[in-house]
């Protein structure tokens, strides 16, 4: 048992300290001067790296956030008067406040899905009624993810490759919105490579705040005609740091010696340990498959009161069709560990 305190916020991922190793970068990226706007060391370092880790020549363009990161990737994908179709609880269209609509000028389409997941045919049918409807309706561009989900599952290579043949057959770019992206490589066990470009994917929003950075993350384009477009587009959007090297020795480090993936499954087990424990309590019911660092949880409103007055902070959540009892979102952060979850299932069973 480790000495220090139980960790009882279970809010968000986000609230999770510097991973020291990212700290100790950003420290040593601090000495000297360089050259400004990415023409440094680091970036370069970042650059070479990126290309290694998905086993192809990538464009990779640090920003600050992920909504920045989202914003910027989608405007290169979509012209004002055209639409990008995302899944209804997609972050772009619940959690962004417009921003991939303000930077692109386009529109968002959300389409309905239990889980977070969207389903070969649905943006088929979409886009056969936009075609129907001609100048009335905006022009279909692209299609837009998020791996792992805002519901915490996670998408396979299978399934990803199924939604971008799709897309590409009607003539859709595919982007991917990957804030929580090494929590579904850990869990998949497979190549960051063999769920992006190998699967189709277009364009990568590649998080790294969420798992240990300060303020990092990365557009990583697939296709490298979109580097001059995105460069602009970064400028314009006011995230081309003139101390980049701050941001790319963040990334760096955050991808050296598996950091992003380490950091990923710690976070993972700990949710696992959680819908395990919770799952056998009394009118508890875990609602979705947890296969990241996130779980939604169904319980009695005396459970939540419980572990409410016991010090623990987590989100209530809307629930989905059919489910009657409340509903609460708990998520692990990377730093967080096996006796924090004790912690919490002690509480919860009184």
């Amino acid at each position: 048992m480790s000495s220090r305190e139980l960790r009882k916020d279970f809010s968000s991922d986000n609230i999770a300290r510097i991973d020291p190793a990212i700290l100790a970068q950003i420290s040593a990226a601090n000495e000297g001067t360089v050259h400004s706007y990415g023409s440094d060391l680091h970036t370069e370092t970042l650059g070479e790296q990126m290309n290694g880790l998905f086993e192809r020549t990538v464009t990779v363009l640090p920003v600050a956030t992920g909504t920045a990161a989202n914003a910027i990737a989608l405007s290169t994908l979509a012209k004002p008067y055209q639409g990008i179709y995302c899944p209804t609880t997609g972050h772009v269209n619940t959690d962004e406040c417009g921003a991939p609509e303000f930077y692109s000028g386009s529109k968002l389409l959300g389409l309905p899905t239990p889980d977070g997941k969207l389903r070969p045919g649905q943006v088929t049918e979409a886009v056969a009624f936009a075609h129907s409807m001609g100048v009335h309706h905006v022009d279909p561009a692209a299609l837009t993810i998020s791996q792992a989900t805002e519901w915490g599952t996670v998408y396979t290579p299978a399934e990803v490759r199924a939604l971008a043949d799709e897309a590409h057959q009607l003539g859709l770019k595919l982007h991917m919105d990957g804030a929580r992206f090494a929590n579904a490589v850990a869990h998949l066990g497979c190549t960051a490579a063999e769920i992006t470009w190998k699967a189709g994917v277009d364009i990568l929003s590649f998080g790294a705040t969420k798992n240990g950075a300060l303020a990092a993350e990365a557009i990583v384009a697939f296709d490298t005609s979109l580097a001059r477009d995105l460069e602009f587009r970064r400028k314009r959007g006011g995230h081309l740091w003139s101390k980049m090297r701050f941001l790319s020795a963040q990334l760096s480090a955050y991808i050296t010696d598996q950091r992003w993936l380490n950091n990923a499954h710690a976070a993972n087990r700990v949710a696992s340990q959680l819908a395990d424990g919770l799952a056998s309590l009394p009118g508890v019911t875990v609602l979705m498959a947890v296969q990241a660092n996130e779980l939604f949880v169904a319980m009695p409103p005396a459970t939540a009161a419980r572990l409410r007055s016991a010090g623990y902070e987590f989100y209530d959540w809307p629930a989905p069709t059919g489910i009657t009892e409340p509903v609460v979102r708990l998520v692990a952060a990377y730093d967080m560990l096996p006796e924090d979850a004790t912690g919490l299932l002690q509480a919860a069973r009184g």
